[in-house]
């Protein structure tokens, strides 16, 4: 072992024994580091350096500062593309998670028939997406093809334009939002309950609670980090909304759909960085993306543990 070295005024040893100890983890470990540093790290400190330049391609970059910032904060695009988001994401978060709870309230259970249910609800979240957004596309074809108009049909109704209705475009998006994700927040849930000793709830019993009175105060209560968990994932996942609005509602000439009435943020940054070439402002669009998420994703870590302190 490495003698004493004098650092600062004071003696420490040469750590040469732990380097010896974990040293061929330490090498085991950097194919990894290589790996995240080059798809990863780079690829996102490239971002940002994007993010303040005028970028096609082709051209070698500009630096521009903060002018595709200052861009964003004038483009019309853009604020409707956010407000959509916007109201996309509380509408399928807050369903989903409703859902969600319902579900695994519902199909809780040991028994096959509550197992089959919840394998049933689950299996849309680990089917392939793109399978899923073009059996939508096809649901809601515009003429007789489809399955909604058919059934509409059936019951006496005329075809309704369901993907070129702008009304419509939001709750049909929060309707795939919802049905494809909620099996995976009953999953999560179910296991929350599973975690509730059944102490609890008998010691509520004797002293005359109520079914919604267990629910309200024991239930609730112990499946606060589950729920952190369902809504935060929920808000990243709907944030990055894409897949259903590109197969599903994407014109010849607008990604957006009728009157960019399904334009979302990523599909937009898709558009101004893939079709545009304006990869410097998609790339300011993409920081501002992350920044969104990121303080949404702390407000709810800071409420949800603000309230299990209650």
């Amino acid at each position: 072992m490495a003698g004493p070295v004098p650092i600062g005024g004071r003696l420490r040893r040469v750590p040469v024994d732990r380097l010896r100890r974990y040293g061929t983890s330490y090498a085991m470990l950097l194919p990894f580091l290589a790996l995240f540093a080059a798809f990863l790290l780079w690829p996102l400190a490239n971002s940002l350096y994007l993010s303040f330049t005028s970028f096609d391609g082709v051209n070698p970059a500009v630096f521009t500062g903060l002018d595709n910032f200052a861009e964003l904060a004038g483009d019309a695009r853009f604020r409707h593309a956010l407000g959509n988001t916007a109201l996309y994401v509380v509408a399928s978060v807050v369903l989903g998670t409703l859902l969600s709870l319902g579900l695994a309230l519902a199909f809780n259970g040991p028994s096959w028939p509550h197992r089959i249910m919840r394998t049933l609800f689950f299996l849309p979240s680990v089917t392939s997406s793109i399978a899923l957004m073009l059996m939508w596309k096809w649901v809601l074809f515009p003429s007789e093809a489809g399955l909604a108009n058919t059934i509409v049909h059936w019951l006496g109704g005329s075809t309704v334009p369901w993907l070129a209705t702008p009304s419509l475009t939001i709750p049909i998006l929060v309707l795939m939002s919802v049905w494809g994700g909620m099996g995976y927040g009953m999953v999560l849930y179910v296991a929350g309950l599973g975690s509730i000793p059944e102490e609890y709830y008998e010691a509520a019993r004797i002293d005359g609670a109520s079914t919604w009175q267990r629910f309200r105060h024991v239930t609730l209560p112990l499946l606060r980090p589950v729920t952190t968990y369902v809504v935060v994932t929920g808000l990243i996942g709907a944030f990055q909304v894409f897949e259903a609005v590109y197969i599903v509602f994407r014109g010849t000439n607008n990604i957006g759909g009728v009157l960019d009435s399904a334009l979302m943020i990523v599909p937009y940054l898709y558009d101004q960085g893939f079709t545009h070439f304006k990869l410097g402002y998609a790339s300011a669009v993409a920081w501002v993306l992350f920044l969104i998420i990121f303080v949404l994703s702390l407000v709810n870590l800071r409420v949800g543990r603000a309230m299990k302190e209650l």
